[in-house]
């Protein structure tokens, strides 16, 4: 089977944003509250941050324990890692993922500021100034047969549909406005000149949005 290049588990408010204004260290999604866009998932059995045994079973632990399945490599834009924008001042802070970071696979950062790659955990990150073809293309070899993930933020998830290479989406639309930040749509319905559209609502309050290309 031929592999994949998925969005997966990106959160968007009801009016499009996926992340607010003023991202800082202690803030990851600006202004906007972290829990009224992502509590839907902290809440599943298989969230890949849970540290204590519990968390619910349905729908949306389906997405959640679907986060790593034949994933072999994600790329993310640099203010998916950390709100530093410019050249790097600090090399020894190494993103907001922790020691353990969720990915545990090689992650490709998108930058104009390059740097050495780390390891944390499982998770090896990588710095590339590159277009989302060259960065595809690294990605796919480090993937070894699976899929790769375009894990966000907003801008890259942008660059990798406006240029053609996304097969499928999972967008999980939160029940908050946000009003101003970084948007990912006015309306979902801005992809279906693209992608096939079907949404799935949850009793957690969430509308799970699932496109693939036509």
């Amino acid at each position: 089977m031929t592999p994949l290049v998925r969005v997966q588990n990106f959160v968007v408010s009801t009016d499009g944003y996926g992340a607010g204004e003023g991202q800082s260290r202690e803030q990851p999604f600006g202004h906007a509250d972290p829990t009224a866009l992502m509590s839907w998932a902290g809440a599943t059995a298989h969230w890949p941050n849970r540290t204590d045994p519990g968390g619910s079973y349905g729908l949306d632990d389906y997405f959640t324990r679907d986060f790593r399945n034949n994933i072999g490599a994600e790329i993310m834009g640099r203010n998916k890692f950390g709100p530093q924008r410019g050249p790097w001042e600090n090399l020894d802070w190494q993103g907001w993922w922790g020691d353990e970071p969720p990915f545990r696979t090689p992650v490709f950062v998108l930058t104009h500021h390059v740097r050495p790659s780390f390891t944390l955990g499982d998770t090896t990150f990588h710095f590339l100034d590159a277009t989302p073809q060259e960065a595809l293309a690294r990605a796919f070899e480090a993937a070894e047969g699976r899929d790769v993930r375009i894990g966000g933020g907003v801008a890259t998830v942008r660059e990798f549909l406006d240029s053609g290479l996304v097969d499928t989406l999972h967008v999980a639309v939160a029940p908050v406005e946000l009003g101003r930040g970084e948007r990912l749509w006015t309306s979902a319905d801005d992809l279906v000149d693209r992608f096939h559209l079907e949404k799935v609502p949850s009793p957690s309050g969430v509308v799970h949005h699932l496109f693939w290309r036509r």
